[in-house]
């Protein structure tokens, strides 16, 4: 039996989301979702809540998502408890983007899930009909653990993950993973500094 495209989206097998129902579905649901969301009044806590609980995959305790938010599918973001989302962040969450508890995540944060081909003839679709996407897509999870400060601006490429309590500079541009209780900055993001893991939360 033939995989279906969002099979082989979290297969992370190179897939076209246009010609899949679901996964467009998916987006325009999360969209709608969005546009309620970013134009809730700031002060509607409970509305908001309510907006990312039918928007994500799971949300915890003691979670605030500040405005305006970006996200792809939605249903691939799971969120812990204790969690700051800060202004102007955007989550390509074509696969899953686990985020633990007690993290920090500042303004103008990009998590990425999508990648492509760097082959042109692998990254198009060459027998492209309307409605497809004109490029396969490849998904990769990311995971973000319990304790983690992620610097303004930052950006998380698809596949890594960020150890317990490591901190990320602002900036910075995460190509592989980080390992756990670190400092680790700059483009692409390098280890600068180790941290006492007996002082940092569980």
């Amino acid at each position: 039996m033939m995989k279906t495209e969002l099979e082989k989206c979290m297969a992370g097998e190179p897939f076209n989301g246009g010609k899949d129902p679901k996964i467009v579905e998916m987006i325009l649901r999360t969209r709608r979702l969005l546009a309620q969301f970013n134009a809730t009044d700031y002060a509607d806590n409970g509305r908001k809540q309510e907006l990312l609980r039918e928007m994500l995959g799971s949300v915890g305790k003691g979670v605030h998502v500040d405005i305006d938010f970006h996200c792809e599918y939605g249903k691939n973001i799971f969120v812990g408890n204790k969690v700051i989302i800060n202004m102007n962040c955007t989550f390509v969450d074509n696969h899953r983007i686990e985020i633990g508890d007690n993290v920090l995540i500042a303004s103008n944060v990009q998590i990425y899930t999508a990648t492509h081909s760097t082959d042109v003839h692998e990254r198009m679709v060459w027998d492209w009909q309307e409605g497809d996407d004109i490029c396969y897509t490849i998904a990769r999870p990311v995971r973000i653990e319990n304790g983690v400060w992620i610097g303004g601006g930052a950006i998380l490429l698809p596949g890594v993950t960020i150890g317990k309590n490591s901190v990320i500079g602002a900036g910075s541009v995460v190509t592989r993973s980080i390992p756990a209780n670190c400092v680790a900055v700059g483009n692409p993001c390098r280890v600068i500094r180790h941290l006492k893991s007996l002082l940092a939360p569980q």
